[in-house]
């Protein structure tokens, strides 16, 4: 799909991106070696069990590359001269290994060059956790539900992942340089 040309981004419009995301053990790891990040907090399960996490998490990072990443064929796919800055960045809750993520856009601002060439367009960009959706989150629910000899009854959040549960981990302005028509 190509992505949209300055004219076709609207003030407050907010685009949901269908595309989505289960973050492995090996994709943190091999984001972690590419930006020689040794952070034993994303890599050293031993370490990362001894902090209020719990348990290894995914590298910031890679979290918001992915968010700006699921965005790209609904907003500049093909379209983009340039992104021009990624400000105001937040991480407010962490991302896990099996952790599924999803984004959406909000076109906060747009305003042609001062050519008139082409077109400068901000989006709020939002990465959600769909809550209920973690390998680790999985195994504990099937782990309980083998020792007590239960299954989940329909509409069970085990049994099922509520979309509508979602937890904010990343969020962003994203700033793009975009073709017009």
């Amino acid at each position: 799909m190509v992505g949209r040309y300055y004219e076709e981004f609207e003030i407050g419009e907010t685009i949901e991106h269908e595309k989505r995301r289960t973050i492995s053990e090996s994709d943190n790891q091999r984001f972690c070696d590419m930006t020689m990040n040794q952070q034993p907090l994303h890599l050293d399960r031993e370490f990362a069990g001894e902090t209020q996490f719990g348990r290894r998490l995914v590298n910031g990072l890679y979290t918001m590359s992915l968010a700006v990443g699921l965005t790209i064929p609904d907003t500049t796919d093909g379209t983009i001269v340039a992104n021009l800055s990624y400000d105001n960045v937040e991480h407010p809750n962490p991302v896990f290994h099996g952790d599924t993520l999803r984004a959406q856009s909000t076109v906060t601002d747009k305003r042609e060059t001062s050519d008139g060439e082409r077109g400068i367009v901000t989006m709020h960009v939002e990465a959600f956790k769909i809550d209920g959706d973690s390998e680790a989150q999985r195994a504990s629910s099937s782990e309980e539900q083998r020792s007590s000899g239960n299954r989940p009854a329909a509409g069970d959040s085990r049994a099922e992942p509520d979309d509508d549960d979602e937890t904010l981990v990343c969020d962003l302005d994203r700033t793009a340089l975009s073709l017009k028509k």
